[in-house]
């Protein structure tokens, strides 16, 4: 059975929010009391109580209080959390190890930990049905070609902090909920800080497949995202605008540059954008939340997110003993039931032979 999930915002599509510094924590809570939920019906259901691991080999503060945070936030909604340490050296071999482990769930490793090229190695070495990050190439290739489920049933796992900015813009009526997915952004401007494979670039997909145009900004420049012409598609373009520019537009501003010299005025925004915060510095200068509605902080609404990943693995590829059971009759192999008497007769036969011949 799929999780629930149930519509925890009592937010009209149709409005947007005031200026204003906006607490996300009740965003988080709504969430954890869906996946509280959900964790007690995966035991009526038997099975079982989900498992996360965290892998942390990189000595990282940061990392630490990311486990800390996590461990917390599990023990708070019902789910089961361990934490290991391995080497950096012997990390590879923890991941093959937990992807093997049928008491293991969901698999965290906390990046970076080599950087570049290795970590993004190590990615796809997390088992697709362990990968609640959605960070497995299979779940980025979905991500990409706007392909919501991995066989037409079972939705894909997304990344937790993009998937996270995308559930906090829904609940703050920036999503029209009266036009069908994938236009649910539709005249939308975008801009989003931080064009990594882990938050920018994921999120700038996401927004433009569901129909925003989105100026992707990093270090080496802009980039335009949009839907493409062709279906599971996502266009990028060069552009020639420029930040101030963009940013008069974007009814949607995302920033998430790790570095405290990193700031946007507020002077900068349009007026009444909605801006978020994922970076650890506060990325907004003095009086964004009087121009406009700010949410400063992410954390606790990224780990809800990977929650609820978990509780989607988990129903995706842990089955109810009924459904263990219905498995095993339909790859058991088919007995005929004359073949089994004609055996019975031949063995009777044999042994009768056996016996006049008094061997």
């Amino acid at each position: 059975m799929p999780i629930t999930e149930s519509k925890p915002y009592p937010v009209d599509s149709r409005t947007w929010p005031q200026p204003g510094r906006l607490d996300a924590l009740w965003m988080a809570d709504n969430f954890n009391k869906e996946i509280a939920a959900n964790v007690e019906q995966s035991i009526a259901e038997g099975r079982g109580r989900p498992k996360l691991l965290g892998l942390l080999a990189n000595g990282d503060p940061a990392g630490e209080m990311y486990a800390k945070m996590t461990q917390r936030a599990c023990t708070k909604i019902g789910i089961e959390y361990e934490l290991r340490r391995p080497e950096r050296l012997d990390l590879e071999a923890a991941v093959i190890e937990a992807n093997s482990d049928p008491t293991v769930h969901g698999l965290l490793v906390y990046y970076p930990v080599f950087g570049g090229e290795k970590d993004a190695y190590l990615r796809d070495v997390v088992s697709v049905e362990k990968d609640v990050e959605g960070l497995n190439h299979r779940y980025r290739y979905s991500l990409y070609h706007n392909i919501r489920t991995l066989d037409g049933e079972r939705k894909c796992v997304l990344p937790c902090t993009p998937l996270a900015c995308v559930k906090v813009l829904e609940a703050l009526g920036a999503y029209d909920g009266t036009k069908p997915v994938g236009k649910q952004l539709a005249n939308r401007t975008a801009v989003v800080f931080n064009r990594s494979e882990v938050v920018g670039r994921p999120l700038a997909a996401m927004l433009a497949n569901d129909g925003a145009l989105v100026y992707s900004i990093d270090e080496f420049g802009m980039l335009l995202y949009s839907a493409g012409s062709v279906p599971g598609t996502i266009k990028v373009e060069e552009t020639t605008m420029t930040k101030e520019e963009v940013l008069r537009r974007a009814e949607i501003v995302v920033s998430g540059v790790p570095s405290k010299a990193f700031i946007i005025d507020a002077d900068s925004l349009r007026a009444g954008a909605i801006c978020i915060n994922v970076s650890q510095h506060m990325n907004f200068g003095p009086g964004t939340d009087e121009r406009c509605a700010l949410v400063p902080a992410m954390g606790r609404v990224t780990i809800a997110m990977l929650s609820r990943n978990l509780l989607r693995l988990h129903a995706n590829f842990t089955p109810t003993p009924t459904e263990s059971a219905k498995d095993a009759r339909a790859t058991a192999p088919h007995v005929n039931p004359g073949m089994v008497v004609a055996g019975v007769i031949a063995c009777a036969a044999a042994l009768v032979a056996s016996w006049r011949r008094g061997s």
